[in-house]
Parts: structure tokens; sequence; C-alpha cells
């Protein structure tokens, strides 16, 4: 059975894409540690970040680094926090968490429990940010 990143990937659940290419997919946390936090995924299904061949690791990498650099502008903070963690799901995924202070990054905080409304003007915000060849 596919991931439900997989299934975001695939459009058969919603999600709040913020950038999009042909391999890659960046969309809003719907239980963010911060207004903002992204999950960065490649679209291919695969469990584990160095298990990747290496042109997809560099590229996911890279499509990170430019959806932080959008994420910075929208939600202005001195870093875009960057972590891969998570056991529950499957697939590769990066977390960028907007960060004013170390304890922005902790993972065992209480989540944030957004509106569907407010999901999709953050969304808005970071894809105001982001080129032309990768707005979701």
């Amino acid at each position: 059975m596919a991931t439900i990143f997989t299934q975001i990937a695939d459009r058969e659940i919603p999600a709040h894409i913020v950038a999009e290419t042909a391999d890659f997919l960046a969309f809003l946390d719907v239980n963010p540690l911060a207004p903002g936090h992204l999950l960065v995924i490649p679209k291919k299904e695969i469990d584990y970040i160095f298990d990747m061949d290496e042109e997809s690791y560099f590229g996911l990498t890279l499509f990170a680094k430019i959806v932080a650099e959008g994420l910075k502008k929208a939600f202005p903070c001195v870093k875009v926090g960057m972590a891969v963690i998570g056991l529950e799901v499957p697939h590769v995924h990066i977390h960028l968490i907007p960060m004013n202070h170390v304890g922005d990054m902790n993972f065992s905080k209480p989540k944030l429990n957004p509106t569907q409304e407010e999901l999709e003007e953050a969304a808005a915000k970071i894809r105001a940010e982001l080129s032309d060849n990768t707005r979701g």
C-alpha cells in the first residue's frame, strides 16, 4: 500500500502544496511545530534517505534549499531548521521549520492545530515567495 506521502503526491489525499517539480514535492505539515512548517519529499517512494541514489539525494537537498529560501521570506525568522526524522511514515521526508530559538525544533513539544484556512493562508504566503518553476 502506498504511503500517505505517495497518496499526497498522487493527489489522492489533499494537502497544502507550496512547491513541486517532476521529482519532488513540498507541502505544509498539518500538525506543525511552527507556522510555515513544511515537509519536503521525493515523489518516488523510498523509506530511508541514505538509500536514495546520489542524483535523487542531491536533487532533494537542492529542492529543500530553494523551498527554505521562500519559507524564510514568507515567515521571517533567524534560520530555517532542517531535520530528517520520523519513523512513522516509511517515505523520505525533510522537515523545514522557521526557527527563532533552538526549542522551535523540539519535536516533543505540543504541535499546533491550525485551521484549514490558516494552512491555506500560510501556503499562499510561501508560494508567493517561490520562483515560477517550483510553485505548487
